[in-house]
């Protein structure tokens, strides 16, 4: 995936995030870092990036990556978060990068999901760390895969 190509997801079907200021960082095949930047747009009453802007940005370092290796599978898997775990370290302000590393585990659910054909869980986790290289939030996601059945 590409920043353009990023951007036109955003800003197509997920207008909001892109508003809040989400951009993609990095893509690799096992590891995807989104970042977002604490401004006017994204401000809590305490002069910090919203949970829930940390939670977008987190979220899609990890959905962005299983839904491409879904995609490479070449099967019909749904995908949905069952669950979200969050701790906030520190107060969020500049520049936060959220990243996920956890690609691997990702392609052994989706390859569970398949030979199986049944629902997988599986825990992945975004940290989001600033430019100090200080984490200040962490997220952690339940997604479930499972083959659609064919009609």
């Amino acid at each position: 995936m590409n920043k353009e190509l990023f951007k036109n997801i955003l800003t197509t079907q997920i207008p909001i995030a892109w508003i809040a200021g989400v951009r993609l960082e990095s893509w690799e095949e096992n590891k995807v870092s989104t970042r977002v930047k604490y401004g006017f747009l994204n401000q809590n009453p305490f002069k910090s990036m919203f949970w829930a802007v940390q939670g977008m940005a987190a979220e899609f370092s990890s959905g962005l990556m299983a839904n491409a290796k879904i995609s490479k599978s070449g099967e019909d898997i749904s995908m949905l978060v069952l669950g979200m775990q969050s701790k906030y370290l520190k107060k969020a302000v500049g520049k936060i990068v959220f990243t996920c590393e956890d690609g691997e585990k990702i392609d052994a659910a989706i390859k569970e999901a398949i030979e199986t054909k049944k629902g997988v869980s599986l825990n992945v986790t975004s940290r989001g760390v600033d430019e100090e290289g200080d984490i200040v939030s962490e997220f952690q996601f339940t997604w479930t895969f499972k083959l659609r059945d064919k009609k």
